[in-house]
């Protein structure tokens, strides 16, 4: 049997006594020799799977006289990396992304506008501020309107949806990133609405902030589909 397929049969152990809570995060795994004699294999296998748990976020290894690898609570924020990569490697298209946006982030505008605090509105208007201001020096980025989104999710106070939106923050960012060399004239437009979104949502107006965020989302649908060439990059704003 090769190294790699006796590292997978580590690392699906692990993960089973991950998934059974058998292992917590904060344990520590059995050092690589006893691990070796555990599974009666050499180290460079061992290590070959603490590397695959590392990169998918299950353990940290630590170096030093307390080190060793450590489980670890996967991340929104890894588990999103790992979708933008998937992108890459998968059929993925621009228009997957938008629709998918279109469906999540529609829907959950009705619990935004419902239970948005002050808090949560102060936070968008400064997001928006720093949206324009970064238009008029010529700064802004589409990190700033992948950040914009995020905050209006968690706005919705459903801390399953606001996993949900951290997971999409990889491929959402990346898709805007992409098309925004295809389209770099998008975003400035998208950024204004932003501002036309936050005063909705302080108005408790659902029908208004759909108007705007169908709009906002639908004419990204429309320019993929006029243009063909961009069907394989993800959604601009």
């Amino acid at each position: 049997m090769s190294v790699d397929r006796i590292s997978e049969v580590i690392v699906e152990q692990v993960r089973l006594l991950i998934r059974e809570a058998k292992l917590v995060p904060g344990d520590r795994l059995p050092s690589e020799r006893s691990l070796c004699t555990q599974f009666g294999v050499s180290r460079v296998t061992v290590r070959e799977a603490l590397r695959v748990l590392e990169a998918s976020g299950l353990v940290e290894i630590r170096v030093g006289a307390r080190g060793g690898a450590f489980v670890t609570q996967p991340s929104s924020e890894r588990v999103g990396k790992g979708l933008a990569e998937l992108m890459t490697l998968a059929s993925m298209t621009a228009g997957d992304v938008t629709e998918a946006r279109m469906v999540f982030e529609l829907g959950i505008l009705p619990l935004v506008v419902e239970r948005a605090t002050e808090e949560d509105i102060a936070d968008l208007r400064a997001l928006v501020e720093q949206g324009l201001n970064a238009l008029e020096s010529g700064s802004y980025t589409m990190a700033m309107s992948a950040a914009f989104h995020v905050r209006v999710a968690s706005a919705a106070h459903n801390p399953a949806i606001e996993m949900l939106v951290q997971t999409f923050h990889g491929p959402m960012l990346m898709s805007l990133q992409q098309a925004h060399v295809a389209a770099p004239l998008m975003g400035p437009r998208g950024a204004h609405e932003h501002f036309e979104l936050v005063e909705a949502i302080e108005q408790r107006d659902i029908e208004r902030a759909r108007n705007i965020m169908t709009r906002h989302l639908q004419r990204t649908a429309d320019r993929l589909a006029d243009y063909p060439g961009l069907a394989n990059l993800a959604s601009e704003e």
